[in-house]
């Protein structure tokens, strides 16, 4: 395991405490059933990354270790009271437990937790495995179901693909239009597109929309100063990608929900954030492998070997004690985890050094701007200068 400089070894937790910070309890838990998957992506951080744990964790979670992550999340929402948390069934890819179990596992979730605490289960998956009797019993049981889908179909078909080699679009989009139905609808949470900067962004935005669902995602490739993204670093490909699909979502007379855009304008107008890729709000949110290890946001497997380790685990240690690692902690300290460079730019408020895991530099740690600083900044800036201008005439008219 390799130590990152910051937080692991520099970050002063107790300073943090003593000068009134108080950690903000967990409200949303990624729960890893399944550590295999069924497609071979390419930029996948899980398989294909710095960090090649799961070779090591056993392909399903074991049954006494599950129940003990659900009694841990049951002790964690009475001791704070928690009147809502969320936990995701991920992987890998958890349609390979099949339906009925992810329905089982649902049930104990329930159990576990109090009357007191609406407790929302969702799924993310690649959707290959999608049907209608697997849909039905997922709604049977309130699992909303998020589908990860990257544009037309050209474009998926280059990323999401079989361990064959095979494109996965027409599964896919067979999946999403069943999502789309009525007696699915309920259970349909959405999808998740990774930005590829060099593909059409209005032509993607127009294909998502098409599917209807009820919110989008755009995720930047995960990527950090040591594994720069696919294209010369200091370039703005990506920054570029994201203002034409905004453009073409704002521009829309009836779009559907973006987290990551709506959070830059709930940002620019003095609001919070929704997204982890933006803003300064505390994460609450904690993963749970499948052999019961307690890590933090996964997508620190994209840094380095055992970034997102925390050496606690669900049959030893309660969730709370996660709530003083150090690496927890950097991602509820809001402006203080920001180094000299962030806080001195215009828009650190609205950016907040960006994705976590994107601000890892070797030797260095997590203490740095994103590496998609330049795409960030020429983003926001379209984004405030857009929304900013609708404001002012807004105010111009109605004062008028």
């Amino acid at each position: 395991m390799t130590s990152a400089a910051w937080p692991n070894d520099d970050l002063d937790v107790a300073a943090q405490l003593a000068e009134g910070w108080r950690p903000t309890p967990f409200q949303e838990v990624i729960v890893k059933v399944h550590q295999r998957c069924n497609l071979a992506c390419s930029y996948c951080y899980v398989y294909t990354h710095a960090d090649q744990t799961w070779r090591d964790r056993p392909a399903v979670m074991p049954a006494e270790v599950f129940t003990a992550m659900t009694q841990r999340l049951g002790r964690h929402v009475r001791t704070h009271g928690l009147r809502r948390v969320r936990v995701i069934l991920h992987g890998g890819e958890p349609m390979l437990l099949g339906a009925a179990k992810l329905g089982r596992l649902a049930e104990e979730l329930r159990a576990a937790l109090p009357d007191s605490c609406e407790l929302r289960i969702g799924m993310q998956t690649n959707g290959v495995l999608l049907g209608e009797a697997a849909l039905r019993e997922l709604r049977r049981h309130d699992i909303t179901v998020a589908v990860s889908v990257d544009g037309i179909a050209e474009d998926h078909d280059r990323y999401r693909v079989t361990h064959a080699g095979k494109g996965t679009y027409g599964a896919v989009s067979r999946a999403l239009e069943l999502l789309a139905r009525p007696e699915h609808r309920g259970g349909f949470g959405g999808v998740l597109c990774t930005v590829a900067p060099d593909t059409d962004p209005v032509a993607c935005y127009q294909r998502l929309r098409a599917f209807d669902p009820p919110a989008i995602d755009f995720l930047l490739p995960h990527a950090n100063w040591g594994a720069p993204p696919d294209r010369p670093v200091g370039s703005a490909g990506f920054g570029a990608w994201l203002v034409g699909a905004f453009d073409a979502w704002y521009d829309d007379p009836d779009p559907v929900p973006v987290r990551l855009f709506e959070s830059v304008i709930d940002l620019t107008l003095g609001g919070a954030s929704r997204s982890e890729q933006v803003g300064l709000s505390p994460a609450a949110l904690l993963v749970v492998e499948s052999d019961g290890a307690i890590e933090q946001i996964d997508a620190l497997k994209s840094a380095y070997p055992g970034a997102c380790a925390t050496g606690l685990h669900v049959q030893h240690d309660e969730f709370d004690a996660a709530l003083g690692h150090p690496g927890v902690v950097a991602r509820q300290i809001g402006l203080a985890a920001l180094g000299e460079q962030c806080i001195a730019c215009p828009v650190h408020r609205i950016c907040g050094g960006g994705h976590y895991a994107h601000r890892y530099r070797p030797g260095a740690g997590f203490r740095n701007p994103s590496v998609y600083c330049a795409d960030l900044l020429l983003f926001i800036e379209h984004v405030r200068g857009r929304v900013l201008a609708d404001a002012r005439a807004l105010a111009g008219a109605v004062s008028g």
